[in-house]
Parts: structure tokens; sequence; C-alpha cells
């Protein structure tokens, strides 16, 4: 388990993010299990397994929540995204990242990105693209439970900015008999509490009593959300189609970009541009 907890200022600094009504836009999330993608223009989300075969045998280049092969990652890309972007084209790239670990996934993801020729790379916390996929009101406090395939995270959001976070490197792809679904809700369970534990003030407390937002392929499974419910002992709200929460809100935000040009200049919405 790991956890995170940064001052709020320090998250709140970005740099200028310069976009264009004409910009092309890709929205990516991708996981150790599933890569999603979204294509501007094209209201499309492809969803296809996080595989590269580079000559013999199947390679997985990220795991856990890490872009272990970072080439082997852009080969996927261009396998999925290369033909359906137009010839001559420099979107802008919008991607999902695991708020632990993060400035080392975004430093791989913008390396691997850059087979698609993006005009402009940004990242934004999981988390964070979930509450906007969402429609989450974030100028209250908000606990996220992103259930992944092979990672799990419980983020609190405070304005919408990421103020403390938990994971475990245990997810959906893990359910066997020696790691039954039970323990994946005792984790989440786990996590929120040790939140609501070291948190000085009332915003854990409030977010948790407000109803946590669940997203990833475990909000779909009844096994981890009944043991969570019965734990916490507070509403759980799934995110409607879980699994292609954190691509909709990287959607989100290019779709805000594209409307709204006058934010060039000023800072973004969320995310880390390149």
């Amino acid at each position: 388990m790991t956890l995170l907890r940064r001052p709020r200022a320090a998250l709140s600094r970005h740099r200028p993010w310069p976009l264009c009504r004409q910009c092309s836009g890709v929205a990516l999330d991708m996981g150790s299990a599933r890569t999603r993608a979204w294509i501007a223009g094209r209201g499309m989300i492809l969803d296809v397994p996080t595989v590269t075969v580079p000559g013999a045998g199947a390679v997985y280049p990220i795991q856990r929540g890490a872009i272990v092969d970072t080439q082997g990652t852009a080969r996927m890309l261009d396998r999925l995204l290369g033909h359906r972007l137009p010839r001559f084209a420099r979107p802008v790239v919008v991607v999902t990242a695991p708020v632990l670990d993060g400035p080392a996934y975004r430093t791989r993801a913008r390396a691997a990105v850059q087979v698609l020729r993006p005009r402009r790379v940004l990242t934004v916390p999981s988390a964070r693209a979930v509450a906007l996929a969402a429609g989450a009101d974030l100028s209250r406090p908000l606990l996220v439970m992103d259930i992944g395939a092979h990672l799990t995270e419980v983020v609190l959001l405070v304005d919408g900015a990421v103020f403390d976070a938990r994971r475990t490197a245990l997810g959906t792809g893990d359910i066997d008999d020696t790691a039954p679904s039970e323990r994946i809700g005792e984790a989440l369970a786990d996590m929120t509490t040790s939140m609501l534990r070291q948190d000085g003030t009332s915003l854990a407390v409030d977010a948790l009593a407000r109803g946590p937002l669940l997203a990833g392929g475990g909000a779909l499974r009844p096994e981890i959300t009944c043991r969570l419910a019965d734990r916490l002992h507070v509403p759980l709200r799934a995110v409607p189609a879980p699994h292609t929460a954190a691509v909709r809100g990287a959607a989100k935000l290019l779709e805000a970009a594209h409307t709204h040009p006058s934010t060039t200049g000023t800072d973004p919405p969320d995310g880390h541009p390149d």
C-alpha cells in the first residue's frame, strides 16, 4: 500500500494550456489490462487489451500502474491510433495517470505518445477524470475509488485537486482462490480508514459521508461493493459505465478546450502540460 499527501497549493500551479478550436485530439486511459482511447470528432471509444507483440509472444508494456516498456507502449499506440488520425494531424493528447508514481508515469507516457506526433501532451489524474465523467460537484470534498484490473486507488479530491491518496497493487485481475474478491473490498475499506485517521481536517469525513464515487471494472462487481458498503456503512455511487469513466473524463477536457479557446494563455482546468 502506498500513500501520498501533498499541500493543496502545490497542486494548483500549472503552466499555460495553449489549445485552439482546430486542433485534433486524443484522450487515452492506459491500464495494465485494457487501453481505451477517444478520438475528437468521432465520438468513439476504442477498448483493446494492453498488449504488444514485437515478434514472439505477447508483451505487456504496462504493469500495475507503471509503464515498464516505453517502446512497446508506443508500438501499441501506433497500431491502435496511427491509421485513425488524419495524416498530417498534430493532435492534443490527454493521458490519464495514476495519482501515485505519477511523475514517472507521465514522463514515460509523454515519450510513448510521441509516436502520434502530438502538438501537446497533457496528463490528468485518473481520479479527477473519473469525477469529470460523473459530472460530480467538485466544489465539495470527494472520495474516488478506482478499482482496476491490477491497481486500486482511493483518492480524496478537494476543490477538484488531489489532496490525499492511497493505493494497493491489487485488482479484479488478481481474483482467484488465493485472493478472493472480498480482499479488494477489505483493502478499500482499510485504505479509507487510514485516510480518515491521518486527516487533520474534516475533509475526508465530509467526503465519506457524501458517498464514495466508484469507477473501474471492480465497480461492477457486487461481491466487492457489498463488502465495502458493509465495512464503511455509507452509500456508494458507481459512475455510469465505470470501466470507461477515466477516458470519458479526459475526453471532456478536450471538448472543453475546443469549445472555449479563450483558455489559451490561462491555467488549464487540470493536468500537467508537457
